[in-house]
């Protein structure tokens, strides 16, 4: 029965962060008062699943503090997905005072009772020097055992970790091994960093069509890095048939995320009229949007653009930016 809250995250190349969310809890709305009985007899697993559907807010006012006293209560008798859940809400300040040593301490006692999410957090916290000081081989070790365990997180992390030879030596063999078994299955930010690598043959072999395949699976799950190098390599004709358009509809779904790279790339789309139609309201805007963003390049293209356009267009393209900003990029 799944009863833990989500990973911590690593704070390596393109791995984003998430917030503490909950399983869904194993009990339906009409068992709440028995859930209560058993878990305030002391039943370890009601007092998780009771903790799990306080989170969630499922057949109960929502409440992040009492679901950190059931958690408590379960964790003190041992309950390795108890420790994991408070080890999680520890670290993000969630129901309790943020402690990096009350998460260190809990998400140990859960890793080594073979917890697989405390021990991928676990080697997270050795990374970082999280609640107890860095160390590299323990990180390794921690990871290891999540990632034989099939955490997808732990066999990213540890291949961001040989490829970039942090704390460990480089290994672009073991890095590629991870990764891939990782993207596999189907965690974004390894099919994007495979995707890189087979793209620009660093680490590992050029492989023009490997390097589309997996940049493209990570594109589909909206990862905007993966959007932004998905539409160099259509713009380019690198390892698919050049495509303007296509490009251009993967860098708006790139610039729309919030990307400054992406944001000038469409901007110059505009401009030129490369896979849209060329309008300088629009150019000027995503480029002023770019340079807002602190895009160096942005601002002379941008200048460039005005010199050809009226006072009254660059007045309409500046404030369609105000608007796009301020709808957080949505219907720009």
């Amino acid at each position: 029965m799944k009863k833990s809250l989500l990973l911590l995250s690593i704070l390596l190349p393109f791995l984003f962060g998430g917030v503490v969310l909950a399983a869904e809890p194993q009990k339906n709305d009409l068992d709440f008062d028995g859930v209560v009985l058993r878990a305030e007899q002391g039943d370890a697993d009601a007092q998780v699943e009771l903790g799990l559907m306080y989170i969630a807010g499922k057949g109960v006012r929502q409440d992040n503090r009492v679901a950190a006293k059931w958690f408590t209560l379960a964790a003190e008798q041992g309950d390795f997905d108890a420790q994991s859940n408070l080890g999680v809400m520890y670290s993000h300040g969630v129901g309790v005072s943020r402690s990096d040593k009350a998460a260190f301490t809990w998400t140990s006692l859960a890793a080594n009772q073979g917890h697989a999410g405390a021990q991928s957090n676990l080697g997270v916290m050795y990374t970082q020097g999280v609640g107890v000081s860095q160390d590299a081989k323990l990180a390794i070790k921690w990871l290891t055992l999540a990632a034989n365990q099939g955490v997808d997180d732990a066999k990213y992390n540890l291949g961001v970790m040989y490829r970039d030879g942090l704390g460990v030596r480089q290994e672009d063999k073991l890095a590629i091994k991870w990764l891939t078994l990782a993207a596999k299955q189907g965690h974004a930010s390894a099919q994007y960093s495979l995707g890189v690598i087979y793209r620009d043959g660093e680490g590992g072999p050029q492989d023009y069509k490997l390097g589309v395949k997996w940049t493209t699976l990570a594109a589909n799950q909206g990862l905007a890095f993966a959007q932004y190098n998905l539409g160099l390599m259509y713009l380019k004709g690198t390892g698919v048939p050049q495509d303007s358009k296509v490009a251009a509809k993967w860098t708006t779904l790139a610039a729309i995320q919030g990307l400054a790279n992406a944001q000038y790339n469409l901007g110059v789309f505009y401009r030129d009229g490369l896979g849209v139609r060329q309008n300088s309201i629009q150019a000027h805007m995503w480029l002023n949007i770019a340079t807002q963003n602190n895009f160096g390049p942005a601002l002379s293209k941008r200048e460039g653009v005005s010199e050809k356009m009226s006072s009254a267009d660059i007045a309409q393209a500046q404030k369609l930016a105000r608007e796009c900003v301020a709808n957080n990029y949505q219907r720009c």
